[in-house]
């Protein structure tokens, strides 16, 4: 069972990203700010959900919520300032956008730079601990994804639509044999050199 918050008594954001860990595609940023006593028994850590409970939980959350906001920091600018420093802005950007301001930010992970004089902490896992950090997880999670399916009908040769822009083998595969698109992150290592030797020896 998750818990609420640290304290229920204040208006705390849960932040999670997803998406940073992709070749291709941005990454995704959410905060929720969720109102005390809310009753989603299911709410868990995305990656611990199914795809088609992480949809329902998705719309829940965003009924339910006192405030959400999901933002994406893009490719190019991923290259320019590091993944790290582009999910960190990613989830500053969703702040901004909140309808409430927070009066704390929980965020998921150990790597947070300050967010305005709001105090902040950092929680390891967090989206399997905390209820606003794990509906942050559903929204990032699913907004990206629904993004990436997207792009699948322009570019299906990489099958965005199952990989989601993961560094699979048959997305690498993909970029061996076709190149990278505008889509994929350039200061990425998007091919194996292992895997370039087999492709070479069974095309």
């Amino acid at each position: 069972m998750l818990e609420f918050g640290l304290d229920e008594n204040r208006l705390e954001a849960g932040c999670d990203e997803a998406g940073r860990g992709c070749i291709a595609g941005p990454v995704c940023a959410a905060s929720v700010i969720l109102p005390k006593g809310i009753n989603l028994p299911e709410l868990n850590d995305s990656k611990k959900l199914s795809k088609k409970k992480r949809d329902i939980l998705r719309i829940q959350i965003e009924q339910e919520a006192l405030a959400w906001s999901v933002a994406m920091v893009w490719e190019k600018e991923i290259d320019q300032i590091n993944i790290l420093n582009a999910s960190i802005k990613a989830m500053h950007l969703s702040l901004d956008s909140l309808d409430v301001e927070p009066e704390f930010i929980m965020v998921d992970g150990n790597r947070f730079k300050p967010y305005k004089s709001i105090p902040h902490k950092t929680i390891v896992k967090g989206d399997a601990k905390f209820l606003n950090i794990a509906a942050a997880s559903i929204l990032a999670k699913t907004h990206r994804d629904e993004y990436m399916v997207k792009l699948h009908d322009e570019f299906p040769h990489y099958n965005w639509i199952q990989n989601k822009g993961y560094p699979t083998i048959e997305h690498r595969s993909a970029v061996i044999m076709h190149g990278m698109c505008q889509h994929h992150r350039k200061s990425f290592k998007n091919t194996d050199s292992q895997l370039k030797i087999w492709n070479s020896k069974t095309l």
